[in-house]
């Protein structure tokens, strides 16, 4: 089980005159948060991926937002994401009925469209509004402030279990993985792709902390294993294809069922080395890493 930070997130969406958006945020953009938060906003706003500009890290131009950090960026920017779009289209229909002379409450928008709900034929495409952007009115802004409190409460929690088929030589203690699979509770999927290149990439992670990455300490206290080429990483010959099984449990917090996903499968790989290992030799490691010199001489003291 796995748990989110909360903390704020800003952001607004401004109407350009082709019809196309600009998205601001002060998000980093650490993987795929362009692409994902792209298409938050084009659902959200019934365009397509190809209508939305995403700025990330500008911080000048959006108020405050929390660190891209501890898996709350997809979660907590989705969320803001989508009131920003809601109060753009708010907007827009204000200014739909001031050019029908209506009220804003029956202008109707679906799929890049406005209409007047008691007289269809009154109708206006995003691209004429936009147009109007250029010809003597104010842009359009939707604008949007999202916090979640900081907290040991659980925002959105998921689980996650890995399964490991692995074989340990008797000889040299050395563990060879046969088969990985990663399953999580990723909420909603909103790229599958990208969300099983995360199961994956995470649980390689946390293979290499389970079975080889450590410092080595000599008798002065300094690092002796300070570079890439001293400090075990895994490699593809270390690794098998990982399956990623993605199960949807949507979250009743937000708009989509969107959970975070990156940091959580970092987390199983040890406990299920470790099982893999004890089911294998009779030993239970209880040090990580469970490198071939630790695991041999634990089968020898049996």
């Amino acid at each position: 089980m796995w748990t989110m930070p909360g903390g704020t997130t800003s952001c607004h969406i401004t109407l350009s005159a082709d019809g196309s958006v600009t998205l601001v945020l002060g998000t980093v953009d650490l993987s795929a948060t362009r692409t994902t938060l792209s298409m938050v906003a084009a659902e959200a706003l019934g365009l397509e991926m190809e209508d939305v500009r995403v700025v990330v890290g500008d911080t000048d131009m959006v108020s405050y937002c929390d660190a891209s950090a501890g898996d709350r960026v997809t979660y907590v920017t989705s969320k803001a994401i989508c009131q920003a779009a809601q109060d753009l289209l708010d907007r827009l229909k204000t200014r739909v009925a001031h050019a029908f002379d209506v009220q804003p409450q029956g202008v109707q928008y679906d799929r890049k469209r406005f209409w007047v709900e008691s007289e269809p034929e009154k109708s206006m495409t995003l691209a004429e509004l936009a147009l109007r952007t250029v010809r003597g009115e104010a842009a359009v802004m939707g604008y949007a402030s999202n916090s979640e409190t900081w907290s040991t409460a659980a925002i959105a929690p998921n689980a996650a279990a890995h399964v490991a088929d692995v074989e340990v030589d008797p000889e040299t203690g050395e563990v060879t993985i046969l088969n990985y699979t990663a399953f999580q509770d990723v909420g909603f999927s909103l790229s599958p792709d990208q969300v099983a290149g995360q199961l994956q990439g995470g649980a390689t992670q946390g293979i290499g902390w389970a079975l080889s990455e450590g410092y080595l300490l000599d008798d002065n206290g300094a690092v002796r294993n300070a570079n890439l080429l001293d400090y075990r990483l895994p490699s593809a010959v270390d690794v098998p294809l990982i399956g990623a099984e993605m199960v949807e449990v949507p979250s009743a917090d937000h708009p989509y069922g969107i959970r975070s996903v990156g940091q959580v499968p970092i987390v199983p790989p040890a406990a299920a080395l470790a099982n893999a290992i004890s089911q294998a030799t009779g030993i239970r490691p209880d040090e990580l890493p469970m490198i071939p010199e630790r695991l041999y001489l634990a089968m020898r003291a049996r």
